[in-house]
């Protein structure tokens, strides 16, 4: 009886443990798998076409997400820093990030009804 409330007690701190580093892994995720690099606009526009590297815009997607797109900026200057998007639709725009960490990810840029930017998110398909 002693072993078996052992071994609970070993599970459930195990649970715990993985549980913690999985989620302290899930909220960082963007930050390790889309941040090594600053923001270019040249070589963003130039990986745009680029088929020789499978993450070709992903490295940059983090710091671009972070420091350069601000709450409020015009769609049009949006469109003129990045280029022209892979999907486009009234409300929002993606640009493709290519295949980073075996899964195609793309930037969604969401705009308001007056063509301002509210929020952006690194997205999987």
């Amino acid at each position: 009886m002693k072993l078996i409330n052992w071994l609970s007690i070993g599970l459930a701190a195990f649970t715990v443990v993985l549980t913690v580093v999985f989620f302290g892994w899930w909220v960082m995720k963007d930050r390790i798998a889309f941040g090594s690099e600053k923001f270019d606009q040249v070589k963003w526009m130039q990986a745009a076409s680029t088929i020789e590297a499978e993450c070709k815009r992903g490295d940059m997607a983090y710091d671009l997400q972070q420091h350069v797109l601000g709450v409020g900026a015009q769609r049009q200057a949006v469109a003129v820093l990045l280029g022209r998007p892979s999907y486009e639709d009234a409300r929002s725009v993606e640009y493709d990030l290519g295949k980073c960490m075996h899964v195609y990810h793309g930037l969604l840029i969401y705009f308001d009804e007056n063509n301002r930017l509210m929020n952006s998110r690194i997205s999987s398909h």
